[in-house]
């Protein structure tokens, strides 16, 4: 009984299998390969390099301003002292803040920059998923593809699409 279920199973699944074709993309590399993305790259690192260096520059004048403070700690008086440290780490706090806002803004830039990028992506991957008769597409970052044929990558097929496609 378990044989004959087990093969009327099979009869009727194989069709529907030998229809299946599923590929993958690698979308973080289909983004930075398309000129949109890289010219969002180029215009995200130039901001990102501008803030860094504003940052260097604060960072600076905080360790001098707290090797400063090591410094003539034992000569102040403990009032003196209390009042200096106490600055110090106000100062230290605000710079910790500024450098998570400013993390948080290049976060924001990146979405805002890939988001038209990844939504015509989306429309080509399914246009080329369609021409060649995929009944899915994995990505490939995401972790859900462990292993794959590189046959099955349509990464390549994709971004010369989307170029094609301005």
């Amino acid at each position: 009984m378990r044989t004959l279920l087990a093969i009327l199973i099979s009869v009727m699944v194989m069709p529907a299998m030998a229809k299946f074709q599923a590929a993958y993309i690698d979308m973080q590399s289909a983004i930075q390969s398309t000129k949109a993305g890289k010219s969002a790259k180029s215009n995200l690192e130039k901001e990102f390099n501008k803030k860094k260096d504003e940052l260097k520059k604060k960072e600076g004048k905080l360790k001098k301003e707290a090797d400063e403070f090591q410094k003539k700690a034992n000569v102040l008086s403990e009032k003196a002292r209390g009042q200096k440290q106490a600055a110090l780490q106000k100062k230290m706090m605000e710079f910790q803040q500024e450098l998570q806002q400013s993390q948080m803004n290049i976060q924001q830039k990146e979405r805002e920059l890939t988001k038209p990028i990844l939504d015509k992506l989306q429309k080509v991957i399914a246009k080329v998923a369609k021409d060649k008769g995929y009944s899915m597409v994995f990505e490939k970052a995401s972790q859900s593809v462990m292993w794959a044929e590189a046959s099955l990558d349509i990464t390549d097929d994709v971004v010369k699409e989307f170029e094609k496609s301005k």
